[in-house]
């Protein structure tokens, strides 16, 4: 860290010594976050969002989809994520910001790209905490049906109006616990994670004892009962890369990290490493102790697990099923969990949603009062509108198996850019202090962006319409506000163009008949919508509409960022018809291009879009305003009370780097 501070610090003896290297604006905004997370908050911040709803509800989906095989799908997910996250090793270290996700994108490919990943990273971050608080609801409900809290709709497990109310004060209660500081949500979370971590481990321990190993291969079909492309197709549908994304936490909150160069891309991988364990032990530990008949589901009928009696409560029932006293008992400290896992969970991600809205304000995306603080050096702002929007949420989604797919897709959607923005970093900021240095990075950093596409593409087309439906929406968003305010465009000509795409657009969706649906239609056209053909060609045109009479009505500078999202566009464009004709991807039963040659196809189209991504990128004023600011440790120079070895000079920090009465720092 001595030389990341020297680099913001100058000499004593020099013009403006005591005082630091100024700030472009663009890196203004973090000076005001206070620098209080070590090591061990940034590890189970990452370890408690990771393990939240997911351990209590996604071996039961992983189950009902890809049947024993789910344990590899619990593997290849994690693996697939460690991929992805080593990108943002090197770029976290190099660049730690509060809501980094969404400010990455636009440092390398420009506003136009920035604002479509981070508008798609913020619609996640926002439904996060409701489905945490949808999965506590469940579980209760579940065990106590008198309460009136879920129903079955459709063979789907959905909330009803009590139920949402429930769930919407479990909100309010996590956003009681950001308002107060990171400080305090970092102290509170370390002892909430460790019970995340004791009980999980302690479950499977248990499910152990009552371990069948028929389950795995003594039924129809054994290992891979359900086939091997649902192996695949499990990752993004049932909940196992919902589970593991919370990896990025430490990166959302590298801005108020103590020593982010160091900590924060040790705390991700290492936190993904833990999760794989935990959830892989799980998964062998919930199938082997599966008592059909308790169930209420025939043996070997996988697919029957998810709309079984144990669709709400799966551990708790394979627990109770196994008819040991002991365990029975644990059953019922296992309810008490299912409250506090999801809960410690949401109140995670509703400050990443927080933060997400933050660092969209400093990247000028909306109204600089989104970057304003209480007096805790919390974005209060942001803190309401995260919860108010969240809340919204429980109204088209009231149930967690049919948000989980969505929630999925949205994110790591957004996480290709780390692939892609890795080399465009490289070529453009080569100076930048890099405390982790990615090796190979020519090789790794394609895998990345490749295993962060494919894990979009093997979400199934239904789920892809809605993700695409909400992404796009928010073009007319940025023109109208974005492209306005910095006059790249004349305001009522961009006003007109957006309202038009905006009217297009809702009715495209609407004559489509596949999004907001929670029943998955068989075939739309049989029910007077369109059939795909034209609903796929009319929303390629809308966006192609958009794109192009903004870039028309554009000045250069404008031109310029909307000529870098077009790989970007174009990449997802095409996935979406070749989803819908793979077979186990698409809606029908007889697609005609089969699970390896679609995904074969997908994968070349991502590769060609890297390049393509790569060689759009260029040298942004947002990076060349860090460059001019004073480099990439600028905004988190000075952490509260450096030893003597960190500070190169006697004159202390300013003002302006610390907050007043900084906490001693903490963590390993």
């Amino acid at each position: 860290m001595a030389s990341d501070v020297a680099a913001a610090v100058p000499s004593p003896g020099t013009p403006g010594a005591g005082t630091a290297e100024p700030l472009g604006s663009f890196e203004q905004a973090d000076v005001h976050l206070r620098k209080s997370l070590g090591f061990t908050s940034l590890l189970f911040l990452s370890m408690g969002a990771i393990i939240g709803s997911g351990w209590l509800l996604a071996a039961l989906a992983a189950a009902s989809v890809a049947g024993p095989a789910s344990i590899l799908s619990w593997v290849i997910g994690g693996v697939f994520i460690i991929f992805i996250a080593l990108s943002y090793a090197e770029i976290s270290g190099m660049l730690p910001r509060s809501g980094a996700i969404v400010r990455y994108p636009q440092l390398t490919h420009g506003s136009a790209t920035g604002w479509l990943m981070g508008w798609t990273y913020w619609l996640t971050a926002l439904a996060v905490p409701a489905i945490e608080a949808e999965a506590v609801v469940t579980y209760v409900g579940g065990r106590y049906p008198s309460a009136g809290f879920e129903a079955t709709r459709h063979g789907v497990v959905v909330l009803t109006g009590s139920g949402i109310g429930f769930a919407i004060g479990l909100m309010v209660l996590f956003a009681f616990v950001n308002f107060f500081g990171v400080r305090l949500l970092g102290e509170w979370n370390k002892w909430f994670t460790w019970w995340k971590i004791i009980i999980p481990t302690a479950t499977f321990c248990m499910l152990f004892v009552a371990f069948r190993s028929s389950n795995f291969t003594g039924l129809q079909g054994g290992f891979f009962a359900t086939g091997t492309a649902n192996v695949f197709v499990a990752l993004s549908t049932t909940g196992i890369i919902f589970a593991y994304l919370g990896f990025r936490q430490a990166l959302d909150f590298a801005g108020e990290s103590i020593r982010p160069a160091r900590d924060v891309p040790l705390a991700t991988i290492l936190s993904i490493v833990l999760g794989m364990i935990i959830y892989a032990l799980l998964q062998v530990g919930f199938i082997g102790a599966l008592v059909w008949h308790k169930a209420g589901v025939h043996p070997g009928n996988w697919a029957g697990l998810a709309s079984s009696s144990w669709a709400s409560t799966p551990l708790y029932s394979a627990l109770e099923a196994a008819g040991i006293g002991a365990l029975a008992t644990f059953a019922s400290l296992l309810l008490y969990d299912a409250g506090i896992s999801p809960s410690g969970t949401g109140w995670i991600y509703l400050g990443t949603a927080t933060r997400t809205t933050y660092g969209l304000g400093v990247g000028r995306f909306g109204p600089k009062a989104l970057t304003r603080h209480n007096r805790f050096g919390v974005p209060w702002l942001s803190l309401l509108i995260a919860l108010v929007i969240g809340c919204v949420f429980f109204v088209p989604a009231p149930s967690w198996y049919k948000l989980v797919g969505f929630i999925t897709s949205t994110t790591v959607l957004t996480y290709i850019m780390g692939g892609v923005g890795l080399p465009v970093l490289r070529r453009y900021a080569p100076n930048l202090h890099r405390p982790f240095r990615l090796r190979g990075a020519w090789f790794w950093a394609p895998v990345g962006f490749l295993a962060a596409v494919m894990i979009v593409f093997w979400t199934t087309y239904v789920t892809l319409a809605d993700v695409y439906a909400a992404v796009f929406v928010g073009l007319p968003i940025f023109g109208w506000y974005y492209a306005a305010e910095h006059g790249w465009v004349d305001r009522p000509k961009i006003g007109v163009l957006g309202a038009v795409f905006l009217a297009a657009w809702i009715y495209i969706q609407f004559r489509g008949g596949w999004v907001m649906r929670v029943v998955t239609p068989v075939d739309p056209a049989r029910h007077g919508f369109w059939s795909f053909a034209t609903y796929d060609v009319a929303s390629s045109a809308c966006v192609a509409f958009y794109l192009v009479g903004l870039y028309l009505l554009a000045n250069q500078e404008g031109r310029r960022h909307v000529r870098a999202s077009v790989w970007l566009v174009v990449m997802m464009l095409a996935l979406f018809p070749l989803e819908y004709w793979t077979a186990d991807l698409g809606p029908h039963t007889t697609e005609p291009v089969s699970f390896t040659v679609g995904t074969i196809v997908a994968a070349a189209v991502g590769l060609v879009c890297y390049f393509w991504g790569v060689a759009s990128g260029f040298s942004t004023p947002e990076l060349q305003d860090i460059l001019a600011g004073g480099g990439a440790q600028a905004a988190t120079a000075v952490p509260p009370s450096p030893s003597p070895a960190e500070t190169p000079a006697p004159a202390p920090a300013p003002a302006t780097f610390s907050s007043p009465s900084p906490p001693a720092p903490e963590g390993a």
